[in-house]
């Protein structure tokens, strides 16, 4: 059985972290390209938001007896197909887990662009997904 109160800590958190991403992308893309703590708080809150979706995801299907995913990418198409993901917001979800790893594994490779793109827009990807969580689990936003 899915423990709600531990998707709600966790959402909460992911919460948190991609408001802290969105106070820091209030930039344009030159002053985020020459101001180093604004590109590691943005990717630092980012990283971890998208590592409290991945436990959501996790918990779900241990609980629920999902399936053994092979792969992070992996989970959120099991989630996909037991009717909790959308197949858009699984891929956004996929390449979340790309930024993610990114991000904590190989720092020095990362498009400073792309995350600033990010920044702008794209981490509300991380809402959607929530949503479709809690709309499945019956849990208020």
């Amino acid at each position: 059985m899915v423990d709600k109160d531990l998707v709600l800590t966790k959402a909460g958190n992911v919460k948190k972290h991609l408001i802290r991403v969105e106070k820091k992308a209030k930039a344009d893309l030159k002053t985020f390209l020459k101001d180093l703590d604004r590109q590691e708080i943005i990717a630092f809150n980012l990283e971890v938001a998208v590592q409290n979706c991945i436990d959501i995801a996790a918990h779900i299907i241990g609980a629920e007896g999902l399936g053994v995913p092979g792969s992070t990418a992996e989970m959120f198409y099991l989630l996909e197909e037991n009717d909790y993901l959308s197949s858009e917001i699984t891929e956004k979800m996929i390449k979340a887990v790309g930024l993610r790893n990114l991000i904590a594994h190989e720092y020095g490779k990362i498009d400073l662009k792309q995350i600033y793109e990010i920044s702008q827009n794209d981490y509300k990807d991380l809402n959607t997904y929530l949503l479709a969580i809690f709309e499945k689990l019956g849990l208020e936003d």
